[in-house]
Formats: structure tokens, sequence, C-alpha cells
């Protein structure tokens, strides 16, 4: 299927990781941010004989794995844009809530709970010849249960299944240890270059006291009137990085009682933003305007938001803490790691030189961690014990993990699942009819349980209403409350 030509570095590559996957049933592709992996690799492989129609059978879809609801649907939009067709033919998404799929769509953009959903529903994945995740250093607790959950069922099920996995910063000789079997021959290994311009970065001199969305407005306000922009970005649009919603909209409000240059827009960008506020982020500033994009870290990857030269980073984010404790999960706001920062401020370089702000000092910059935390070894591990039950591996040594999950964490949250009466009371603790119809919601265990016990009770309504207080935001507040305390452990709802 044919495509226009582009000069992204990822094409470099291509011919290389096309030769692999048609002679091996996985590779890892290491591409940093900017190197066009998530729109022209899914593309290339739809051509692919092995992927194509057989004996009178239909041509195999592929299955890309995006960590986020709005990059699922970007990476769709744009691929089938290339092809000259709307979202829905030969490219489409499934996203939590909503799906523009057809009869006709080959290649299938997915949130990572979505995989999960599809495992559940047939292991074998019957009709799929790849499954690709795409930003897999993200490591976010569905990714890394669908990823083990895939490697099964290519084992048992489906030797013929290819699983490619791309990431920006991942060390990509333990991903292809664990995709080559462990003790075997590695997966082969593909690497690019990015394509970026220099970025100049400026820290701050001194430890930032007071109101951070202070000092947010104010290098935003700085940035907007630098013409000359240090490191070239002068008269390029702003991404701002902040931990949450409510900061989000804590620093549009200063800027709102600012003086803002003529032709200045702040644009909000977040999960639960509503679709089309979130395509004019996307889209370039008409002429003569310039955009402030206020975004949390859905704008770290897989996004390109057209424009931007400039980067503002306040040098948090927002991450899931589970307190075994008390059973449950709230959102910290912690210190961005090293490697989303450099993230981040590779944004300003996309299109040309940039330049970056950073409201942290070179001290502190000393002191932040190299990389995220995987989320499978801090995380409620109750949703992925429901998950594994529901699969028949009631052990999750029986699968191959990058980071299994802690034994004594997986134990505690076995013993919330017979609680709830999830799993039996035998030795072995084998999911139930009720476990089974808890697995089937997508919502934590607890909420699960609460919402068919209140249903059994007749009071469906109420449960389900509860549930909705209960979960990851408050749907009460502007926004979604952007953070804070949470419901018993959901995850991020941009994965969804």
């Amino acid at each position: 299927m044919p495509i226009p030509p582009s000069n992204l570095p990822v094409e470099a590559v291509l011919p290389e990781l096309l030769g692999v996957l048609r002679a091996q049933p996985a590779a890892v592709l290491q591409a940093p941010p900017g190197a066009g992996k998530t729109t022209r690799v899914p593309l290339a492989l739809l051509d692919e004989d092995w992927l194509g129609a057989a004996g009178g059978r239909a041509a195999a879809r592929i299955v890309m794995l995006e960590p986020r609801r709005l990059a699922a649907r970007a990476a769709a939009a744009y691929m089938a844009a290339l092809l000259g067709e709307p979202v829905g033919e030969t490219v489409g998404y499934r996203v939590h809530m909503d799906t523009r799929v057809s009869g006709r769509t080959r290649l299938e953009v997915v949130t990572e709970g979505v995989l999960t959903r599809m495992l559940q529903s047939d292991a074998a994945l019957e009709g799929v010849g790849v499954v690709i995740f795409d930003e897999f250093h993200e490591r976010s607790l569905h990714a890394d249960l669908g990823l083990a959950l895939t490697l099964e069922s290519q084992a048992v099920l489906r030797p013929e299944l290819r699983i490619l996995v791309m990431s920006a910063t991942l060390d990509g000789a333990a991903v292809a240890a664990l995709l080559g079997g462990g003790g075997g021959t590695p997966a082969p290994v593909v690497s690019t270059q990015g394509r970026a311009w220099p970025v100049e970065t400026h820290h701050l001199r001194h430890r930032l006291e007071g109101a951070r969305e202070a000092a947010v407005a104010r290098a935003v306000l700085a940035a907007l009137g630098d013409d000359s922009g240090g490191g070239g970005g002068g008269g390029g649009d702003v991404l701002v990085f902040l931990p949450g919603a409510a900061e989000i909209h804590r620093v549009a409000a200063r800027l709102a009682e600012a003086t803002l240059p003529a032709g200045t827009r702040v644009l909000p960008l977040y999960g639960d933003l509503a679709r089309e506020a979130q395509d004019r982020v996307l889209a370039p500033a008409p002429p003569g305007e310039r955009k402030v994009v206020l975004a949390t870290s859905i704008a770290e990857t897989s996004l390109t938001i057209e424009g931007v030269r400039v980067v503002v980073d306040a040098g948090l984010m927002r991450v899931p803490r589970f307190d075994p404790r008390t059973g449950m999960t709230a959102l910290a706001t912690v210190p961005v790691t090293r490697d989303s920062a450099d993230q981040r401020r590779g944004r300003a370089g996309r299109l040309g030189p940039g330049v970056c702000y950073r409201l942290w000092t070179p001290a502190e910059e000393a002191a932040l961690l190299p990389r995220r935390v995987p989320e499978i070894l801090e995380a409620d591990l109750a949703p992925l014990a429901l998950e594994l039950a529901a699969w028949g591996a009631a052990d999750p040594a029986r699968l191959r993990w990058l980071d299994p999950p802690a034994p004594a964490a997986f134990a505690q949250a076995r013993e919330l699942l017979a609680e709830l009466g999830a799993l039996g009371g035998d030795p072995a603790g084998a999911i139930t009819a009720h476990g089974r119809r808890m697995a089937a919601l997508p919502l934590h265990p607890r909420l699960a349980h609460m919402v068919l016990r209140a249903a059994e009770l007749g009071h469906g309504g109420l449960g389900t209403e509860l549930a909705a207080l209960l979960s990851e935001r408050d749907v009460l507040r502007p926004g979604g409350g952007g953070g804070g305390e949470r419901g018993p452990g959901a995850g991020p709802a941009e994965r969804a």
C-alpha cells in the first residue's frame, strides 16, 4: 500500500526491521521521539507477505498499543490521512468508549487495557498477525501485563504471531532477552537516531520557593517576550509541562490576568479534555497566532504538536502510589525523572532550533532519578491479580516479565480478591463466577464488587454512581480534578 515518502530517521532502518520480522517472531526497535516509528512502521508492515491473504483467508491485522487515548486517536488519524482515507477504513482505533473500525480495518491502534480485553476474550488473538507495543518505556502496568500475556499466547497457541516492542529510552537489551525467551537467543534489536535540532536549556539560579504556578506563568511570559528565543525558539509555539489538570487551570487563570502578546491563545491539553479541544491543540496555529499549550505528560511522547519551538517544564509529574497499609492508591506529585525531562526538552527541537526553560536548578537536576520506576513495582496489584486469575495463571512466575510483581504485594492482592469472593477458598484459589463478572467490568476489583453487589440488592444505579465518584477522577470538579487523592487503585484514565 503506497504511502508518501518521508525523510524521517526511521525510514533508514525500515528495510532492516522488515527483514528481521520476516525471519523472526519478535524484535525491538529503539528510536527516540521524532524518529517516525509510531506512524511509519505500522504502515510499512501492511504490505508484508506474512500478513497477506493466503488460501482464501483474510489478511491478518496489525494491533498497535499506545499508552493513552489521545495518542491512539491522533496516530490513527495521521496514518489514515497519509493513506487518503477516513479513520475506520484501513486504519482505525479502539479506546475506552470510542471505537472507529470496520470490516476493512487492517491496522488497529488501541490503548493498553483494550489489548488485555482482547486477549481475555480470545487468547490466541486469531486474525492478528503482529502486536506492536509502542512507547513501551513508559512501563505501565497494563503494558507489562499485555506483553506477558501476548508472549504466552505466542509460545503456546500462536508461534507465527509477531511481537514488536518500540521504545525511546528503554534498555533494548533487556527487552530483547525477554522476547527471546530469557535463556535463549535474544530478539534482534534495530536502532535509529532521532532527528532533533539543538535546544538551548536554561535552569533556575536558585531553588524555586513559593507557588510553582506563578513561576510557570512568569516563564511563559518571558518566553513569549523573547523574540530571539535564545536557542532560536522565538516566534514558535510554547509547550508547558504541568503535573495535572488542576495546575493547568491555575496557570491558565494567571495567564488570563496577564497581558499577553496579540494573537496568543492559551490551550489546555489533558486526557479528559473534549476531543474537539484536543484536535485544536494538535493542529497548527493559524497565521498570525501563537499557541501556549498547557499539557500534562500526555505530550511527552507519541503526539506531535505542530509549531512548538519553546518548552517550559515545571519539573513535576503525577504517578499512582499504592499504600499497602490502607489498600488505597493515590496520585503523588513527584519530581520528573531525567529521561522524561529529556523527552520534554526534545519537543522544542522537532522543527528547528529551540529553547527549554527548566524550573529547577542544576543541583536539583543532578539529584533526579535516571528513569521512572515501572508501575508494576509500586502499584496496587489487585487488578493484575484478577486479570491473571481470569487468564488461568494464579502464579505470575508462570509468565515472562521484564520486572515480575513482588511476591508479598501479589499475595496481598490475592487475599483481597478472596475476601471479595473473586477467588475460591481452595488452595488453588481459582477465579469464581463472581470474579469473572468483576473482571468483565472496567473497574478496580473493589469497585466492581461493589457495583455487582449493589445490583443484586436492587441499587445498581447508586452503585454505579458511587463507583464513578470513587474512581480516579472527581466527576464533580471541572477538568476531572486533575489529580490528588484517587479511589481504590484505578489506573490512569488516559490508558483506558
